[in-house]
This record gives structure tokens, C-alpha cells and sequence, in this order.
């Protein structure tokens, strides 16, 4: 099978690790692939090459976008958009019945754009264009379908599919990654990768964390990633000098050592306003680390509390930062969440489930295209 992936960015964000994860599972399958993207800095390219991508393009927004999307997609008997401005612009150019026979769209987040009810009534208009909308989570279905106006028997829900390995293998190699960071082994690391989004709300996270270390000063918070399209992270830097947290909050920026940066972790954090899955959470869990989140939007499809983690109203600090204390002073909870999640990984958020139930979709689309 020919397939075209079309995606917002790829720089590096859940949606775009998933993407490179497909592409792998495709390619170990013996199809070809094609990738293109909208904007950004193209991180991943060169991952994505590596994967197997018999081309990855930059195609920007403008006059020309029709043509040469035509172009890539020429003899593609599958294009899969993914984000939603990739998904909005593809589908806008799916002019022909055909076109839109073999167009596939994924939905990684509850857009909260898509409420504006001009923009929602657009999408709906665009989104019907698709043969299939895959969606990440049960709640991003439900969102999508009352905001985005996409109606549920048009969806097929796929979770995120993670190969635990790579973070299994890393656990215990954690020490080279801790001393470079400075902390010591009695203090209790806690860890954010994400982006520095309004959405992550990491003023929320240091503020709790500032308060949490009054009563315990063992507290040590790692955040990893940047924000290549705003200057969220120079504000963080700025909360957090102003809360004076010092080397007790550490700025790595973006890394793609990641398994090794959980492995030197003690506990997962991150209190996003909203969140379609967050494949961040699946690797924590292989990686063998309890999860601290906000119950918002599909967490709890992940991280079940107090089972695999403890969830917290979105946007309460006084509630995240007692979190963080109780779990910087219950070692025993963080190894029984820990444990849980390890399991809950391997049972319901395998990778090759992931592809496969895609192909699945793919076979389905083709099979009643024109």
C-alpha cells in the first residue's frame, strides 16, 4: 500500500512520535510511505528517514499548497492528516470523490478551538470529507463529535500503541543522567516532558512545586522540552526565578534521551488543562514510574488513580502540590503505581496493536473507494 502522511509539525510532541511510530510499523510491513509537513522546524526528519520514509517535504501553507500536495499524493492509495491544521487544509484540497475516498484524518487532541462555533461548524463541513476519522481517546471522539461536528459513526477510536522496550531496557541507567542535573540520591525527582504550551499550564506545576518544597525540601522538578513557536519557556524560566526555586528546578530543553531521563526520574508529573491521550503518560508507565496529572479530558482513559497514578483537579495548586509531597514521602505507593502502569502498558497500549487496527482502517477506506 502507497500511504501520504500530512502533519502539522514535526517537531517533537506526542502526535509526532505517534506519527514516527507508524511509520516504522508500515514500513516493517512492507509498505511505502511519505511524509510531509506544514511548518516548524522538521526535528524529526531525519528520524523519520531513518524509519523507512521514502520522502519527507515541507509543503507550506500558501497559493502553491493545492499543487504540490497534489503532487505527493499522486498515486497514494491512503493520505492520513494528522493535527488540525494539516487535517483542514488536506481536506479543503480533496476536491473529487476519490480524493476524499482514501482520506483519513486523526484527531491526537480535544482542539479547544474547534468550540468556537464558527470554526466547529467549518470543521464539520471539512471534516464529512473524510473517509475515516481515527480518534486517539473516547473523550477526543466525544469532543469531536459535538464541537467538531463530526458525527461518531464516521470515528474509529485507536489508543496510542508504545514499544515499552526502549524505557524498560534504560531503567537503572539512570545515575549519569541525575548527576548531570545535580541531584543526589536522597532527593525525590520528579519529571515534566512536554511542550511549554498554555495547554501544559506550567504555572500551575511551579507554583505547586514552590509550595510542596516548604514542607518538603527532597523535591527536585525536571523539565524537558521547549516551545519552538511561542516564548513559553523563557516564562516558565522567569516564574521560576521568581519563585526562586534555583538548581532545585532544573530547564533541560528538548532531548531525545528520553528513556534515559525517566530512568533518572523518581515520578512523572504533568497538569495539562486538556489532553486528547498524552503518549508522554504510556512511557512514564513503561519506564516504571507513577504518573502525577490532572483528571482532565482522556487521562483517566490512561492513568487510572490511585492505581497507576494520582490525578488532580486541573489548574489547583494547593491539590498538586499536596501530591507531590505525599508521593515524595510514600516510596511503597510509588512502587505499587509504578508496577501497575508497567502492566497497564503491555495490556492495553501495545504498539503492534496500534498499527495494525490502522491498517485496518486503511484496508476498510480502500475497499469502498470508487
Amino acid at each position: 500500500m502507497r500511504i501520504l502522511h500530512v502533519i502539522t509539525t514535526l517537531d517533537v510532541g506526542g502526535a509526532e512520535m505517534h506519527l514516527l511510530a507508524q511509520v516504522r510499523g508500515q514500513r516493517a510491513r512492507g509498505h511505502t510511505v511519505q511524509v510531509a509537513y506544514l511548518k516548524g522546524q522538521g526535528t524529526l526528519a531525519g528520524d523519520l528517514r531513518a524509519a523507512g520514509a521514502e520522502r519527507v517535504e515541507r509543503v507550506p501553507l500558501g497559493p502553491l499548497f493545492p499543487l504540490r500536495l497534489a503532487r505527493l499524493a499522486r498515486g497514494a492509495e491512503i493520505v492520513h492528516t494528522h493535527l488540525l491544521k494539516a487535517d483542514m487544509a488536506v481536506a479543503a484540497c480533496a476536491w473529487t470523490p476519490s480524493s476524499r475516498a482514501r482520506l483519513v484524518s486523526s484527531k491526537h487532541n480535544d482542539e479547544q478551538v474547534l468550540r468556537r462555533g464558527l470554526v466547529g461548524r467549518i470543521h464539520g463541513w471539512l471534516g464529512k470529507r473524510a473517509a475515516r476519522t481515527i480518534v486517539l481517546s473516547e473523550h477526543v471522539g466525544a469532543f469531536i463529535a459535538e464541537y467538531g461536528r463530526v458525527p461518531r459513526e464516521k470515528q474509529t477510536r485507536i489508543y496510542y500503541g508504545l514499544d515499552p522496550q526502549p524505557f524498560e531496557t534504560a531503567r537503572g541507567k539512570g545515575a549519569a543522567a541525575r548527576a548531570e542535573f545535580g541531584f543526589g540520591p536522597a532527593d525525590v525527582v520528579f519529571t515534566c516532558v512536554a511542550r511549554f504550551a498554555p495547554q501544559k499550564a506550567h504555572h500551575v506545576l511551579l507554583e505547586a512545586f514552590a509550595r510542596a518544597r516548604k514542607s518538603e525540601p527532597r523535591l527536585a522538578l525536571l523539565l524537558v522540552g521547549d516551545d519552538p513557536f511561542g516564548d513559553g519557556r523563557r516564562r516558565a524560566e522567569a516564574l521560576a526565578a521568581k519563585l526562586e526555586l534555583g538548581e532545585r528546578c532544573v530547564f533541560a530543553g528538548i532531548r531525545r534521551d528520553v528513556p534515559q531521563i525517566l530512568a533518572a526520574s523518581d515520578v512523572f508529573v504533568m497538569c495539562s488543562l486538556w489532553e486528547g491521550l498524552g503518549l508522554v503518560f504510556l512511557e512514564a508507565m513503561a519506564a516504571h514510574l507513577p504518573v502525577l496529572a490532572s483528571r482532565v479530558s482522556a487521562v483517566p482513559e490512561v492513568v487510572e488513580h490511585e492505581t497507576t497514578g494520582i490525578l488532580v483537579p486541573p489548574a489547583d495548586v494547593e491539590a498538586l502540590a499536596l501530591a507531590f509531597v505525599r508521593l515524595a514521602r510514600e516510596p511503597a505507593l510509588r512502587t505499587r503505581l509504578a508496577a501497575a502502569g508497567s502492566e497497564r502498558v503491555r495490556e492495553r497500549f501495545g504498539l503492534e496493536r496500534m498499527v495494525e487496527e490502522t491498517l485496518a482502517v486503511y484496508c476498510s477506506v480502500t475497499r469502498g473507494a470508487p
